[in-house]
């Protein structure tokens, strides 16, 4: 765009303001404001030049907008109520530049706690993933609850009396979610809904035999080429990892659990795009043994598999309560009951033992009268494990210990997950989720 000498006058709710075509045309092309201009950006003027734009809307609002085109700062005055500025934000197409100024690019080792919100639905959660845009959802029960990026929660999602095991987010505007079979039911299995007003959309069927099946859906993972997996148990030989088109809602492939191993029960799956294989895994104690596998659905076969089955444990401080896949590393972490991380090399196709790298003394403080199992998230080539009530981020090739999130609010920490820049952590008790979030950097 070339310099832009013209400005413009605009009388908002009865108030004068005035600015600079440079200064709207930083609002982008989807804007309001980028109406205004031609293809070369050029501004597009009435034939009064002197005319005023008048717009209907709140001049308080337009004025704190205006100003975050300018300096790409965002300063709300206490008077403003934020949730009005997010609406009028909205109504003028920057709501995306309201919430680059909110918070920046996400920094494991910079986050800071925005808010911890109070749950509606009784009892504890069971699963929290972040949404692309800042939102969240939380699982509690045969329930889920929907919030969208400034925590404002939908219509809730209730799945008549199934437990949901987990839930993933396709985009914005659509979630996936498994639930569990009801015994005499025949239903269960898995669903893509509206994460506004909660509709289903269509639900995931699974064929056996050239027969549908009733099934229990378990962990989700989703890939680029717009694929849904699935760890399926059935009530016949059902057992294994499905996979369907989430454009169609077609089931595309099916992978059958091998005997004397574990597909079907899997606590996580996770798509390793670079590698075009699928990290299945199955922890302690949810199976009496863990079961940690790579599956090519091109070959339908296993391409790497570690299990501890036959090992001895004086201990139980080396079960596997978690695991992750790493890429860039070409390795497996684990994680067990301390926060002791293992490594493992999944490009040799027989696994080796764990290499495991004791965090252990580096925990303090009391245990909870209620621990949960801890997680792992990989995110920016950070690693993140939570443990009890907080959460440690590792850094660097040796993974060490950078920074610790702890919240002295809700007990243990049962989950958490990292999207929109945000990292959401979810309270075994009170019904408790925290946002954390990097602060914008300070402008020079």
């Amino acid at each position: 765009m070339g310099v832009q000498k013209d400005r413009m006058k605009f009388n908002v709710g009865g108030r004068v303001m005035e600015t600079t075509a440079t200064t709207l045309a930083n609002a982008g092309r989807n804007s309001m404001f980028g109406a205004m201009f031609d293809d070369n950006w050029n501004l597009i003027l009435s034939s009064n030049k002197e005319s005023e734009r008048f717009i209907d809307r709140n001049p308080d609002c337009f004025e704190i907008l205006l100003d975050l085109l300018r300096t790409g700062e965002l300063y709300i005055p206490p008077n403003i109520p934020e949730k009005l500025l997010y609406r009028e934000a909205l109504y003028y197409g920057v709501l995306d530049h309201v919430r680059a100024a909110k918070w920046g690019p996400f920094d494991g080792n910079r986050l800071r706690l925005s808010c911890s919100l109070q749950g509606q639905a009784p009892g504890d959660g069971t699963a929290i993933r972040a949404g692309p845009d800042g939102g969240c959802c939380v699982a509690h029960g045969s329930m889920v609850h929907v919030y969208d990026w400034m925590l404002d929660e939908h219509p809730p999602l209730n799945l008549d009396y199934q437990r949901v095991n987990d839930v993933g987010w396709v985009d914005s505007d659509n979630i996936v979610i498994g639930v569990s079979e009801r015994l005499g039911r025949g239903d269960g299995g898995m669903g893509l809904f509206n994460s506004h007003n909660g509709e289903l959309r269509y639900k995931f069927q699974v064929c056996h035999e050239n027969q549908l099946k009733s099934y229990t859906a378990g962990a989700l993972s989703f890939s680029s080429d717009y694929k849904i997996f699935s760890s399926c148990k059935g009530r016949s030989n059902e057992y294994g990892v499905g996979v369907w088109d989430q454009v169609t809602g077609k089931q595309i492939d099916f992978f059958y659990e091998p005997l004397g191993w574990s597909l079907g029960d899997a606590d996580k799956l996770q798509w390793l795009e670079g590698n075009n294989c699928l990290l299945v895994a199955t922890m302690f104690p949810r199976k009496d043994n863990c079961y940690i596998s790579l599956l090519d659905f091109r070959e339908k076969k296993m391409v790497w598999c570690w299990s501890d089955v036959g090992a001895t444990f004086a201990v139980d401080e080396k079960r596997v309560r978690d695991a992750i896949a790493m890429e860039d590393n070409n390795s497996i972490c684990v994680v067990n009951e301390f926060e002791d991380l293992g490594f493992m090399d999944f490009r040799s196709s027989a696994a080796t033992s764990i290499r495991w790298s004791s965090r252990s003394r580096l925990m303090k403080g009391k245990m909870p009268e209620e621990p949960c199992y801890p997680k792992l998230a990989l995110h920016g080539g950070q690693l993140f494990s939570s443990m009890n009530d907080c959460i440690s981020v590792f850094c660097g090739p040796e993974w060490v210990l950078t920074s610790r999130l702890r919240r002295s609010y809700g007990g243990s920490i049962c989950d958490f997950s990292i999207g929109g820049d945000r990292l959401f952590a979810l309270h075994s008790e009170e019904n408790v989720f925290d946002i954390w979030e990097t602060p914008t950097p300070p402008l020079v």
